[in-house]
């Protein structure tokens, strides 16, 4: 068991860390105020080679693993664009797995590399207004018509979707009560996003702002049979292949974004004086701040064991899950302490912990909530009846 970085993984975090530098707290704030996406970020990530990080190199890729996508992201959320700034490339690390794992070689060349260079970007469809957590209750249909498929429903929270010009879909083409297992009958495509067919409408929220989350209006937009994604019926399945994945970079991203908000809490600490004293000196400031780095430092490493295990094609889904809950928990702890710490001025945007805590909360309500991470934990790892 080795916990140190290869000379490879220690260039690529230096590499990354290089680019977030050129994006200070000034730009993420601004972007925070207009909701402008961060397309010059997106571009110098792209334009690093950072996007295609986990894809084969024949396309363009790094062909690097998870865990080497981990720590990128961890640099990723770390700085000083948090989650806008992950969220801006997230998709790019995991989404196209499924494709890469499920697609077919004319598939691969023709989506992979427009992707990796950021020619085009994506989103994934998955989350319905009625379905939510349940991802076997979606109704959004795709019915085949000859040598197209013709879909019509809803997605709601879907990222990037006001930039993007293509789909992950996720539909069901056998209703559910037709099928053996509700896991059956549903198909996946990777397809033009056509407004044609597509009403995309923003969703206003509490955070990361210069990222979009919409809802989508689908009605008959057309898709050719070869944006299918390996057979029809299977999609959930190979859907699955990029759920783990998925879990452990939000993990980091959460854990990265917990630890610039306790920098920062403990360089106000050290600077600010009451009574005659740094508050720092405190031990009710000292000891929030110390129990949230051993939480970060903890979570990290499940993060780290999760990656490793996929990496070896072990299972890793009960790790993957807690890595999430843990990250997610761990980061949301210390962007309250340092706001906290802050006093006053941490409710002040100057100070950008308030941003910080805005936007790690997407990690402990997205992909999955705390609560099902729980019960999955109680079942799988305990043996515990499912309770839902």
């Amino acid at each position: 068991m080795d916990f140190a970085m290869t000379s490879e993984q220690q260039s690529v975090c230096d590499a990354v860390q290089k680019i977030c530098a050129g994006f200070d707290d000034d730009y993420w704030l601004e972007r925070d105020a207009s909701g402008e996406f961060p397309a010059d970020f997106y571009q110098a990530i792209a334009d690093g080679g950072w996007l295609g990080i986990a894809m084969p190199e024949e396309y363009g890729g790094a062909g690097l693993g998870v865990t080497d996508a981990a720590l990128m992201m961890h640099v990723v959320g770390r700085s000083a664009g948090a989650m806008s700034a992950a969220s801006a490339v997230h998709l790019n690390i995991f989404g196209p797995h499924s494709i890469v794992v499920f697609g077919s070689a004319e598939q691969k060349k023709r989506w992979l590399p427009d992707l990796i260079k950021g020619r085009r970007k994506s989103c994934f469809g998955v989350t319905e207004p009625d379905a939510g957590l349940n991802t076997t209750s979606i109704t959004t249909r795709a019915v085949r018509d000859g040598e197209r498929y013709r879909v019509h429903g809803r997605k709601v929270w879907i990222s990037t979707a006001q930039q993007a010009d293509k789909i992950m879909l996720l539909t069901r083409t056998t209703p559910k009560e037709e099928c053996a297992k509700p896991t059956d009958g549903m198909t996946l495509f990777y397809t033009d996003l056509d407004r044609n067919f597509c009403d995309v409408r923003l969703i206003a929220k509490m955070g990361r702002a210069a990222v979009d989350s919409n809802e989508i209006f689908i009605d008959g937009l057309p898709v050719p049979v070869e944006d299918r994604i390996g057979e029809e019926g299977m999609g959930f399945r190979y859907l699955l292949h990029s759920l783990n994945p998925e879990r452990i970079l939000i993990a980091v991203e959460a854990i990265g974004i917990g630890q610039n908000a306790l920098a920062r809490a403990a360089e106000y600490a050290k600077e600010r004086i009451v009574f005659d004293r740094p508050i720092g000196q405190n031990q009710a400031i000292q000891h929030p701040l110390a129990q949230s780095w051993m939480e970060l430092e903890a979570a990290f490493l499940m993060a780290m064991k999760a990656a490793s295990l996929y990496d070896h094609g072990e299972p890793c889904g009960l790790e993957a899950n807690a890595a999430k809950y843990l990250g997610a928990e761990a980061g949301f702890q210390a962007c309250t302490r340092a706001v906290m710490t802050h006093g006053g001025m941490g409710y002040a945007k100057e100070f950008h912990v308030e941003r910080l805590m805005r936007e790690v909360m997407i990690a402990r309500l997205a992909p999955v909530s705390p609560e099902l991470i729980l019960c999955h934990i109680a079942e799988k790892a305990l043996g515990l009846p499912k309770s839902y």
